[in-house]
């Protein structure tokens, strides 16, 4: 039986578990340092989950959902290990969450974002050898679901906080209507300036990337 597990402090027995799971998944400049994550662990409008099998982390999925733009992002999706129905459970219990943090602002979500690797530029990421988060089988799912690419050069501040530039993702967006074809940019825009206005060095790619963003009226959405 899978447990759906919030972890809102460091202090948390699992989240050393989760922690090192994240340093096993993710390349370094994709994971933020043990010790930074105590404040957002106890951001209220930061969700931290993880799945929990018999006392294991085996799996977990930050979101946050934003009742001023209507949008939600999902984070990261962690599945470590196959054959359990971690994927689904997870998708399941974000949803079910997410329609309670639209009804408690009283608004009516229009989306999600996620970035998701693109398997031809991100061949060198083992992943931790996990088979469930291989890029290719990861990109196919978030298709499957409904996400669409953004047609533009996505690329967003390293979380090591160095400033560097990621370049292998590409930025999705769910719609709520499956024939939307475009999205405002000025969303777009808004989104990312709050999203990463928690890192403080932000490489040169990425405020050209905002320029480009700022100075369009929609963005096209393409299939994944």
């Amino acid at each position: 039986m899978l447990i759906y597990h919030r972890i809102s402090s460091i202090e948390d027995p699992y989240f050393s578990s989760l922690h090192q799971l994240l340093q096993t998944i993710f390349p370094p400049e994709e994971v933020l340092a043990y010790e930074l994550w105590k404040e957002p662990l106890e951001d209220p409008t930061i969700h931290v989950y993880v799945a929990v099998h018999e006392g294991e982390v085996v799996g977990s999925t930050e979101y946050r959902y934003y009742p001023e733009l209507r949008v939600a992002m999902t984070d990261f999706t962690i599945i470590a290990k196959p054959s359990l129905g971690i994927g689904r459970f997870l998708l399941r219990n974000r949803e079910r969450d997410l329609e309670r943090l639209a009804e408690q602002s009283g608004t009516t979500p229009i989306g999600m974002f996620a970035e998701v690797y693109d398997p031809y530029r991100a061949e060198d990421h083992a992943f931790g050898g996990v088979s469930p988060m291989n890029p290719y089988v990861r990109r196919e799912v978030l298709s499957h679901v409904g996400y669409k690419r953004l047609n533009l050069a996505y690329v967003h501040p390293s979380w090591d906080h160095e400033g560097a530039a990621v370049s292998e993702l590409d930025l999705c967006f769910l719609p709520k209507d499956e024939e939307q074809a475009s999205i405002d940019a000025s969303l777009v825009s808004a989104f990312l300036e709050g999203y990463y206005s928690a890192l403080p060095n932000k490489p040169e790619e990425w405020l050209n990337m905002m320029e480009k963003i700022r100075a369009s009226e929609t963005i096209e959405l393409l299939p994944l």
